[in-house]
């Protein structure tokens, strides 16, 4: 795009089930600089969005006057067609159990349960909004994502840097546990389970792959090397596709069957990489995110930046343990 050239300018359309965290994602959204509006009639996106002079998100839900899935899809379809603007969908969702906890402790009266149950509106919102969960380029599932987790995720994703106009590409890294369902939101997804377990080594079972002991141990297994290197070198193919397609975020996930040693290891390891190769001639430079999953999940602090985004500081963040 020529430097004169003005980027296009963000639209994102934020729907998803209720108690899955819409509202939350909208108030990351306007810190980040965007307008916010909250469920305005269908038929004044048009009109929003022409009278916009900044970002726009613009939450869609159940409750919206009109709603209807096709006609959300409608209005993406034209905003899209639209060469100033960059029109994305996000769908906010979370497991029912989830759900049926968030509406107990609240005792709010579910949108689509006027005169039913909360779980009977939970599964007509499901199967109500479901056209737009498979249309949505960001699927973001806050089951157990704490609110700095989704904060990180959400300015990872949405960020300045990640209009167009810096680096493009977000690259997220995460790891995970097979037994706990794979990610949703990967792109790709590696197995680690075949490499040598420290889990069953008694010192280090209680350790985590940001520590040493274990990241040593998981990187003696005679294949370590050889799966790391052509996982890597995967991804140096398939990013700079990603890129041509106009991907703004991939996730890459990696698991084994706690998400604790051998796939915590790994991602570890695969970051120090790309970091390290974004500095070389010849090579992309893009943010690179660490999420690990089931380390969050027990209270643990799992997100950081590998290496940062054109823009802020630009030092790479040492590895855990190293």
């Amino acid at each position: 795009m020529d430097e004169d050239t003005p980027l296009p300018r963000r639209i994102l359309l934020v729907t998803g089930l209720s108690g899955a965290g819409k509202s939350s994602i909208l108030r990351i959204l306007e810190d980040l600089g965007h307008e916010v509006i909250d469920n305005p009639p269908l038929g004044m996106l048009d009109e929003i969005v022409a009278r916009a002079e900044r970002p726009v998100a613009i939450g869609v839900d159940s409750r919206t006057r009109g709603f209807d899935a096709s006609a959300v899809l409608a209005a993406l379809a034209r905003l899209r067609v639209n060469p100033a603007l960059n029109a994305e969908l996000i769908y906010a969702t979370a497991e029912e159990s989830v759900l049926l906890r968030r509406y107990t402790a609240t005792r709010r009266r579910h949108p689509q349960a006027v005169h039913g149950t909360v779980k009977e509106g939970i599964e007509a919102e499901i199967k109500l909004t479901s056209p737009l969960r498979e249309a949505a380029d960001v699927v973001i599932d806050t089951s157990d994502l704490p609110p700095p987790e989704l904060r990180q995720l959400v300015e990872a994703r949405f960020g300045e840097w990640s209009a167009g106009g810096l680096d493009g590409l977000t690259v997220a890294l995460m790891s995970f546990a097979f037994p706990a369902g794979v990610p949703r939101e990967a792109d790709m997804v590696f197995d680690a389970r075949f490499l040598t377990n420290p889990y069953y080594d008694p010192i280090l079972s209680a350790m985590t792959g940001l520590d040493a002991p274990v990241a040593e141990y998981v990187a003696r297994d005679p294949d370590y090397q050889e799966f790391l290197d052509r996982m890597v070198g995967l991804l140096e193919l398939v990013l700079p596709r990603f890129v041509r397609e106009g991907k703004k975020y991939a996730t890459i996930a990696i698991g084994c069957s706690g998400g604790r040693h051998r796939s915590v290891t790994l991602v570890e390891a695969m970051a120090l990489r790309l970091a390290q190769q974004a500095g070389r001639p010849h090579h992309d430079a893009w943010p690179v995110v660490i999420m690990h999953r089931e380390l969050a999940r027990q209270g643990r602090s799992s997100w950081r930046w590998a290496s940062r985004p054109r823009g802020q500081a630009q030092t790479t963040e040492q590895t855990p343990g190293k």
